[in-house]
């Protein structure tokens, strides 16, 4: 075993743009210490390509496959300069969590589906790597998803107050944590994905940088209601979603071609924030903080929104609890990686409807 109790937490979400890599050290009973991070942005051939993969087409098997492989290609380049960054060798790290990229997510079929190679992440950085968290927790009747609210739990409950935590990255959950009482959480729909599907179709960008187009158009109350009458918003949890449900397929069941572009992000905006806002109303009754990560917490134009959906609630992002907006998914599947070697469980079932707990993950040995 190492000295130091060193792991490295790897994320590449659905909003497809980059890998976060984070090394993190565990030293209980302090919170996990954030040691350094790397993001490398996804090439723009390999980006198309995981886009193409969410819907079923030719060859599938094998453009899977090799997608997978340069993902993992790209993992490993994090990896060996988050190693260069720290002046750390291989052989300091205890294991590596990867996530992979979610191509099909579907646990009412029985199957959850990340692809990458943890076999060759493992082989082109000699680091011990555990993958495929989710499976595990399907096979056990489980949604398999979200996974971080065990993390978050862990980490961020108090015994004084009501927290919850809202992840927004391109698919947004919450983890509901009650000063005393049962730790929930579930995904509560779009967060990022279908913001940036528009803008990329008409402006040409990944994203909108601070929400600031949205913030420039105007909501438009009939096309919010028909969004929101989706029926995923009404189905009680344990649930999840992906880009399997929220895609540009879903999206263009509205009439969104006849609405100006900034006006439909301005309202796409609205949708993920009152779709959490109502999530927390509905499942997270008397809850005091609420407290924002991912990638979303830098859109300015959504967490307005919130705090408008939410004026009793104070909201802040996870900084003011000691930990980075941008890197609590990659810490927190550092922290998976570390209980699935100590034999641990990494789900919890009142989440995601699993028969029990289990140890997540297959480990592929450095």
């Amino acid at each position: 075993m190492a000295a130091r109790n060193l792991f490295v937490g790897l994320m590449s979400g659905t909003s497809l743009d980059g890998v976060d890599a984070a090394l993190v050290e565990f030293a209980p009973p302090s919170p996990p210490a954030l040691v350094d991070t790397v993001y490398l942005p996804l090439p723009q051939a390999l980006r198309a390509e995981l886009h193409a993969l969410h819907t079923p087409g030719p060859n599938e098997l094998d453009r899977a496959a090799r997608a997978g492989n340069e993902l993992s290609r790209v993992y490993a380049d994090a990896i060996l300069a988050l190693l260069r960054k720290t002046g750390m060798s291989a052989a300091a790290i205890c294991g590596c969590g990867c996530h992979g990229q979610t191509i099909r997510h579907r646990p009412d079929a029985g199957y959850t589906l990340q692809i990458g190679n943890p076999a060759l992440l493992a082989e082109l950085t000699g680091i011990s790597v555990i993958a495929d968290f989710r499976s595990r927790d399907v096979a056990a009747g489980g949604q398999g998803a979200p996974l971080v609210p065990a993390f978050h739990a862990g980490v961020f409950k108090s015994g004084a107050t009501h927290r919850v935590i809202v992840n927004i990255g391109g698919i947004a959950n919450l983890t509901d944590l009650p000063a005393h009482g049962e730790v929930t959480g579930f995904d509560t729909g779009p967060g990022n994905v279908l913001l940036d599907l528009w803008i990329q179709r008409h402006l040409g960008k990944q994203h909108d940088q601070g929400g600031a187009w949205a913030q420039g158009g105007t909501v438009l109350p009939e096309l919010l209601a028909a969004m929101l009458a989706e029926p995923y918003f009404a189905k009680r949890p344990p649930k999840s979603c992906g880009r399997d449900l929220f895609n540009t397929v879903w999206l263009e069941k509205f009439p969104v071609q006849r609405a100006a572009p900034q006006d439909v992000e301005a309202t796409l905006a609205e949708l993920s924030a009152r779709s959490i806002a109502d999530a927390v109303e509905r499942y997270c009754p008397q809850a005091d903080e609420l407290y924002v990560c991912g990638g979303g917490a830098h859109n300015a134009c959504v967490i307005e929104r919130l705090r408008r959906n939410l004026p009793c609630c104070r909201i802040a992002t996870t900084a003011a609890l000691g930990m980075d907006p941008d890197w609590v998914e990659a810490i927190a599947f550092a922290w998976l990686a570390r209980q699935t070697l100590d034999g641990k469980p990494g789900n919890l079932t009142p989440v995601t409807g699993a028969r029990g707990e289990r140890v997540l993950g297959a480990i592929y040995p450095a």
